[in-house]
């Protein structure tokens, strides 16, 4: 559900309309991920989980957070885990710490396979100690969040 304002004669403005053509267009590109998912073992990694966010007005978590690269979301659809990577690496390198080999989330098991939604070649990677190790293409499928999708590891 969305809230947009609307002008006093009933029609959005300029601004809110593109605010929603762009949530559009990064569900066309991202919405696998989204709809029909169910959560993870855990929902996210990086440094936007700690818990020194800055308090809002009304006490709780202020949600205007300088996402990094280092910054993962997860969602499980099927046999599917999807890794949103909320800021796109300038290195072009993708590091998900949770599907590490000795992972206690990954229970013995070992990513198969990984994916971008969006982009139409493959991606590079290798699952070590320190994590699944992603080579991104040079240029990102959407403008913001981008979603990787990843199979084998989930129950």
């Amino acid at each position: 559900m969305l809230s947009v304002p609307l002008n006093r004669d009933g029609v959005p403005d300029a601004d809110e309309i593109k605010i929603v053509t762009d949530i559009g267009a990064w569900l066309k590109v991202n919405g696998d991920a989204i709809y029909a998912t169910r959560p993870w073992k855990i929902y996210g990694e990086g440094p936007s989980t700690t818990n020194t966010a800055p308090k809002s007005r009304f006490g709780g978590a202020a949600d205007f957070r300088n996402y990094t690269a280092e910054d993962i979301r997860f969602t499980t659809k099927g046999d599917s885990l999807y890794a949103f990577i909320m800021a796109w690496p300038d290195s072009r390198n993708a590091v998900i710490k949770s599907l590490a080999t000795s992972s206690s989330q990954l229970d013995g098991r070992k990513v198969a396979d990984v994916s971008l939604l969006g982009y139409g070649g493959k991606v590079e990677w290798t699952q070590d100690e320190n994590g699944l190790n992603v080579k991104l293409p040079a240029e990102p499928p959407s403008a913001s969040a981008v979603t990787l999708k990843i199979r084998g590891v989930t129950a």
